[in-house]
């Protein structure tokens, strides 16, 4: 298992065929304002890749698109909503299909409040991450080994845990409505970059 860190762009040929695990790292949460700096991506199969951008990336990156824009490959997010903003405000391609293992635990998880990747990961995994570098400054020059595993860390279990939850919301019989949300993620995060982020608009308050 390895961690390998990347500029401007993922190698091709890099990833196995099948799903990925996705996750970006952006200077903020403001995703217009806040600039994407780094995209973590995995096949699953134990080596995390890491794609920096820097100040001023025109975000051209074609191999990494290519991946996150393709139709046949499944994308694993935990809170796909954030990322899928970024990666399409930056990057310009909708990374879909979408599995949201954060949505997912909602909906079978009923029993507690704790959906944070650290939770789930520690629940169906029996294993413990750390998540000490997550405000740290993702626009550095350089990356340290902290920061890397981190944004590695992000990515390494999203595989494993998309097995366990397609499971139980087979087992709950809620795998339908899943992949409903699953399927509107791409929308509501284009409602956050258009200026909804926070409004409800199916509600009927006149706010």
């Amino acid at each position: 298992m390895a961690v390998h860190l990347h500029e401007e762009d993922l190698p091709e040929g890099a990833l196995a065929p099948g799903a990925v695990a996705v996750d970006t790292e952006t200077m903020g949460l403001i995703t217009p304002r806040d600039r994407l700096c780094l995209v973590q991506i995995s096949d699953g199969r134990g080596d995390e890749h890491l794609v920096r951008f820097g100040v001023g990336s025109d975000y051209a990156a074609p191999n990494l698109r290519a991946v996150l824009a393709d139709p046949a490959r499944l994308k694993l997010y935990h809170f796909a909503r954030f990322d899928l903003a970024a990666i399409e405000h930056y990057l310009g391609v909708t990374a879909a299909p979408v599995f949201c293992t954060k949505i997912a635990s909602k909906l079978v998880r009923t029993y507690t409040d704790r959906h944070g990747l650290k939770d789930l990961v520690r629940e169906l995994l029996g294993k413990e991450i750390s998540k000490q570098q997550q405000s740290s400054d993702w626009g550095a020059p350089e990356l340290t080994e902290p920061q890397r595993e981190y944004a590695a860390s992000d990515v390494r279990h999203l595989h494993a845990m998309h097995g366990i939850l397609v499971e139980r919301l087979a087992r709950e019989g809620r795998a339908e409505l899943a992949q409903a949300c699953f399927d509107f993620l791409p929308h509501r995060a284009r409602l956050d970059l258009a200026g909804w982020p926070d409004h409800d608009i199916f509600s009927h308050e006149a706010a």
